[in-house]
Protein backbone atom coordinates (compact mmCIF):
# COMPACT_ATOMS: atom_id res chain seq x y z
CA UNK A 1 0.00 0.00 0.00
CA UNK A 2 1.32 3.43 -0.96
CA UNK A 3 2.23 5.64 1.92
CA UNK A 4 -0.05 8.65 2.41
CA UNK A 5 1.63 12.03 1.74
CA UNK A 6 2.40 14.03 4.87
CA UNK A 7 -0.04 16.73 5.99
CA UNK A 8 1.94 19.62 4.48
CA UNK A 9 1.90 17.87 1.10
CA UNK A 10 -1.86 17.32 1.34
CA UNK A 11 -2.54 20.90 2.32
CA UNK A 12 -0.17 22.24 -0.32
CA UNK A 13 -2.17 20.34 -2.93
CA UNK A 14 -5.42 21.63 -1.44
CA UNK A 15 -4.20 25.22 -1.85
CA UNK A 16 -3.21 24.63 -5.47
CA UNK A 17 -6.54 23.04 -6.35
CA UNK A 18 -8.52 25.80 -4.62
CA UNK A 19 -6.70 28.31 -6.84
CA UNK A 20 -7.44 26.25 -9.96
CA UNK A 21 -3.74 26.07 -10.77
CA UNK A 22 -1.98 23.23 -12.58
CA UNK A 23 1.13 21.71 -11.04
CA UNK A 24 3.22 23.54 -13.65
CA UNK A 25 1.54 26.96 -13.31
CA UNK A 26 1.63 26.79 -9.51
CA UNK A 27 5.33 25.89 -9.63
CA UNK A 28 6.02 28.95 -11.77
CA UNK A 29 4.24 31.25 -9.29
CA UNK A 30 6.24 29.78 -6.39
CA UNK A 31 9.59 29.77 -8.27
CA UNK A 32 9.78 25.96 -8.18
CA UNK A 33 11.63 24.24 -11.01
CA UNK A 34 9.52 21.83 -13.04
CA UNK A 35 6.22 21.11 -11.30
CA UNK A 36 4.82 20.63 -7.81
CA UNK A 37 4.24 16.90 -8.31
CA UNK A 38 7.06 15.74 -6.01
CA UNK A 39 5.92 18.07 -3.20
CA UNK A 40 2.34 16.82 -3.45
CA UNK A 41 3.51 13.18 -3.33
CA UNK A 42 5.61 13.94 -0.25
CA UNK A 43 8.88 13.17 -2.05
CA UNK A 44 10.22 16.70 -1.78
CA UNK A 45 10.10 18.98 1.25
CA UNK A 46 8.51 22.40 1.08
CA UNK A 47 11.37 24.88 1.32
CA UNK A 48 11.37 28.06 3.36
CA UNK A 49 11.25 30.19 0.22
CA UNK A 50 8.12 28.36 -0.95
CA UNK A 51 6.48 28.84 2.46
CA UNK A 52 7.32 32.56 2.22
CA UNK A 53 5.74 32.82 -1.23
CA UNK A 54 2.59 31.03 -0.06
CA UNK A 55 2.30 33.56 2.75
CA UNK A 56 3.12 36.58 0.60
CA UNK A 57 0.94 35.74 -2.40
CA UNK A 58 -1.92 33.73 -0.91
CA UNK A 59 -1.83 34.58 2.83
CA UNK A 60 -1.36 30.92 3.76
CA UNK A 61 -0.58 30.45 7.44
CA UNK A 62 2.66 28.38 7.70
CA UNK A 63 1.40 26.79 10.92
CA UNK A 64 -1.74 25.60 9.14
CA UNK A 65 0.33 24.26 6.27
CA UNK A 66 2.28 22.00 8.66
CA UNK A 67 -0.76 20.92 10.67
CA UNK A 68 -0.09 23.10 13.72
CA UNK A 69 -3.11 25.40 13.35
CA UNK A 70 -6.73 25.27 12.18
CA UNK A 71 -6.49 28.81 10.74
CA UNK A 72 -5.63 28.58 7.05
CA UNK A 73 -5.17 32.30 6.42
CA UNK A 74 -3.18 34.76 8.47
CA UNK A 75 -4.85 37.92 9.71
CA UNK A 76 -3.38 40.47 7.33
CA UNK A 77 -5.70 43.28 8.38
CA UNK A 78 -4.55 46.35 6.55
CA UNK A 79 -4.17 49.66 8.31
CA UNK A 80 -7.48 51.33 7.53
CA UNK A 81 -7.10 54.20 10.01
CA UNK A 82 -7.75 57.79 8.85
CA UNK A 83 -4.90 59.14 6.78
CA UNK A 84 -5.65 62.71 7.93
CA UNK A 85 -7.24 63.96 11.16
CA UNK A 86 -8.60 67.50 11.02
CA UNK A 87 -8.61 70.06 13.84
CA UNK A 88 -10.11 73.51 14.35
CA UNK A 89 -8.36 76.81 15.16
CA UNK A 90 -7.98 75.69 18.78
CA UNK A 91 -6.36 72.37 17.78
CA UNK A 92 -9.47 70.48 18.84
CA UNK A 93 -10.44 67.58 16.60
CA UNK A 94 -13.52 68.26 14.48
CA UNK A 95 -15.79 66.33 12.13
CA UNK A 96 -15.35 66.82 8.37
CA UNK A 97 -18.39 66.40 6.12
CA UNK A 98 -17.84 64.68 2.77
CA UNK A 99 -20.75 65.26 0.40
CA UNK A 100 -21.48 63.19 -2.71
CA UNK A 101 -19.47 65.48 -4.98
CA UNK A 102 -16.46 65.52 -2.66
CA UNK A 103 -16.62 61.73 -2.23
CA UNK A 104 -15.70 61.32 -5.91
CA UNK A 105 -12.32 62.91 -5.21
CA UNK A 106 -11.84 61.61 -1.67
CA UNK A 107 -9.87 58.41 -2.51
CA UNK A 108 -7.37 60.39 -4.62
CA UNK A 109 -6.92 63.23 -2.11
CA UNK A 110 -6.95 61.10 1.02
CA UNK A 111 -3.56 62.41 2.24
CA UNK A 112 -3.85 65.97 0.88
CA UNK A 113 -4.15 68.31 3.87
CA UNK A 114 -5.13 71.29 1.72
CA UNK A 115 -7.96 69.35 0.12
CA UNK A 116 -9.58 68.71 3.50
CA UNK A 117 -9.57 72.45 4.25
CA UNK A 118 -12.13 72.94 1.47
CA UNK A 119 -14.66 70.71 3.23
CA UNK A 120 -17.10 71.91 5.91
CA UNK A 121 -16.34 70.76 9.44
CA UNK A 122 -18.06 71.05 12.80
CA UNK A 123 -17.94 69.87 16.37
CA UNK A 124 -20.77 67.83 17.87
CA UNK A 125 -20.76 68.48 21.64
CA UNK A 126 -22.28 65.18 22.69
CA UNK A 127 -20.58 62.55 24.88
CA UNK A 128 -21.14 59.85 22.26
CA UNK A 129 -18.74 61.68 19.94
CA UNK A 130 -15.91 62.19 22.38
CA UNK A 131 -12.62 60.29 22.59
CA UNK A 132 -12.80 59.07 18.99
CA UNK A 133 -12.41 60.37 15.45
CA UNK A 134 -15.59 60.80 13.39
CA UNK A 135 -16.35 61.81 9.82
CA UNK A 136 -19.61 62.49 8.00
CA UNK A 137 -20.44 61.08 4.56
CA UNK A 138 -23.46 61.72 2.36
CA UNK A 139 -25.25 58.64 1.07
CA UNK A 140 -25.30 58.29 -2.71
CA UNK A 141 -27.96 56.23 -4.49
CA UNK A 142 -30.62 53.87 -3.19
CA UNK A 143 -28.57 50.73 -2.52
CA UNK A 144 -29.11 50.98 1.26
CA UNK A 145 -32.86 51.52 1.23
CA UNK A 146 -34.92 51.40 3.38
CA UNK A 147 -32.42 52.08 6.20
CA UNK A 148 -30.52 54.88 4.47
CA UNK A 149 -32.12 57.18 1.94
CA UNK A 150 -30.28 58.99 -0.87
CA UNK A 151 -28.58 62.21 0.29
CA UNK A 152 -28.91 61.39 3.99
CA UNK A 153 -25.76 61.73 6.06
CA UNK A 154 -24.05 59.01 8.09
CA UNK A 155 -21.58 59.69 10.87
CA UNK A 156 -18.79 57.15 11.02
CA UNK A 157 -16.28 56.31 13.73
CA UNK A 158 -12.71 55.75 12.58
CA UNK A 159 -11.53 52.13 12.49
CA UNK A 160 -7.83 51.29 12.73
CA UNK A 161 -7.94 47.64 11.71
CA UNK A 162 -10.34 45.27 9.95
CA UNK A 163 -10.40 43.17 13.11
CA UNK A 164 -11.96 46.13 14.97
CA UNK A 165 -15.04 46.19 12.73
CA UNK A 166 -18.14 44.91 14.50
CA UNK A 167 -19.85 41.92 12.94
CA UNK A 168 -22.42 42.81 10.23
CA UNK A 169 -22.02 46.55 10.86
CA UNK A 170 -22.73 49.32 8.37
CA UNK A 171 -19.55 51.07 7.30
CA UNK A 172 -18.23 53.69 4.94
CA UNK A 173 -15.56 51.85 2.95
CA UNK A 174 -13.01 54.02 1.16
CA UNK A 175 -11.48 52.04 -1.68
CA UNK A 176 -8.75 53.20 -4.02
CA UNK A 177 -11.27 54.54 -6.52
CA UNK A 178 -14.60 54.96 -4.71
CA UNK A 179 -16.45 55.52 -1.43
CA UNK A 180 -19.18 52.99 -0.58
CA UNK A 181 -21.69 52.77 2.26
CA UNK A 182 -22.41 49.08 2.85
CA UNK A 183 -22.95 46.42 5.46
CA UNK A 184 -19.71 44.53 6.04
CA UNK A 185 -19.64 40.77 6.29
CA UNK A 186 -16.42 39.04 7.26
CA UNK A 187 -15.51 35.87 5.38
CA UNK A 188 -13.63 32.68 6.23
CA UNK A 189 -10.91 33.98 3.94
CA UNK A 190 -9.84 36.93 6.07
CA UNK A 191 -8.02 38.56 3.16
CA UNK A 192 -11.44 39.45 1.74
CA UNK A 193 -14.67 41.16 2.81
CA UNK A 194 -18.22 41.04 1.49
CA UNK A 195 -20.02 44.36 1.04
CA UNK A 196 -23.79 43.99 1.19
CA UNK A 197 -26.57 46.38 0.15
CA UNK A 198 -29.92 46.40 1.94
CA UNK A 199 -31.67 46.97 -1.37
CA UNK A 200 -31.90 43.46 -2.82
CA UNK A 201 -31.63 44.81 -6.36
CA UNK A 202 -27.90 45.28 -5.71
CA UNK A 203 -25.80 42.08 -5.49
CA UNK A 204 -23.10 41.65 -2.81
CA UNK A 205 -19.59 42.79 -3.68
CA UNK A 206 -16.52 40.80 -2.63
CA UNK A 207 -13.36 42.87 -2.23
CA UNK A 208 -9.75 42.29 -1.25
CA UNK A 209 -8.76 43.95 2.02
CA UNK A 210 -5.63 45.32 0.39
CA UNK A 211 -7.82 47.58 -1.78
CA UNK A 212 -9.28 49.36 1.28
CA UNK A 213 -7.82 52.71 2.32
CA UNK A 214 -10.11 53.63 5.23
CA UNK A 215 -13.13 52.26 7.09
CA UNK A 216 -15.59 54.35 9.11
CA UNK A 217 -18.11 52.37 11.15
CA UNK A 218 -21.49 54.10 11.03
CA UNK A 219 -22.88 54.98 14.44
CA UNK A 220 -25.68 57.40 13.52
CA UNK A 221 -27.27 59.31 10.68
CA UNK A 222 -28.60 62.77 9.91
CA UNK A 223 -31.83 63.05 7.99
CA UNK A 224 -33.80 66.06 6.83
CA UNK A 225 -36.80 64.19 5.50
CA UNK A 226 -38.99 63.70 8.55
CA UNK A 227 -42.22 61.96 7.66
CA UNK A 228 -45.40 62.95 9.48
CA UNK A 229 -47.98 60.36 10.36
CA UNK A 230 -51.71 60.66 10.73
CA UNK A 231 -51.66 59.43 14.31
CA UNK A 232 -48.99 61.90 15.47
CA UNK A 233 -51.62 64.01 17.26
CA UNK A 234 -52.91 60.94 19.07
CA UNK A 235 -49.40 60.02 20.19
CA UNK A 236 -48.72 63.54 21.43
CA UNK A 237 -52.03 63.62 23.27
CA UNK A 238 -51.28 60.29 24.99
CA UNK A 239 -47.83 61.54 25.91
CA UNK A 240 -49.24 64.72 27.42
CA UNK A 241 -51.78 62.70 29.41
CA UNK A 242 -48.99 60.51 30.77
CA UNK A 243 -46.94 63.54 31.77
CA UNK A 244 -49.90 65.13 33.55
CA UNK A 245 -50.57 61.88 35.39
CA UNK A 246 -46.92 61.66 36.43
CA UNK A 247 -47.04 65.24 37.74
CA UNK A 248 -50.09 64.40 39.88
CA UNK A 249 -48.33 61.34 41.31
CA UNK A 250 -45.32 63.48 42.24
CA UNK A 251 -47.55 66.08 43.93
CA UNK A 252 -49.28 63.35 45.94
CA UNK A 253 -45.93 62.02 47.10
CA UNK A 254 -44.91 65.49 48.27
CA UNK A 255 -48.07 65.73 50.41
Amino acid sequence: MDKQPNIEAQRFKKVRESLNETQQSFAEKLNIKGSTADIERGKSKITGSVVAELLKQFKINPLWLFGKSFQQFLDISANVAPKVVTVDANDAENMVLVNIKAAAGYPHNIVDLDWYKQLPAFDLPLPEYRNATYRGFQVEGDSMLPSLKPKEWVLGKAINSISDVDKNSICVVVLKDSVLVKKIQKLEDISKLMLISFNTEYPPIQIDIEHIQEIWQVTSKLTFDIETRQNDNVILKDLQTSINSLKKDIENLKQ
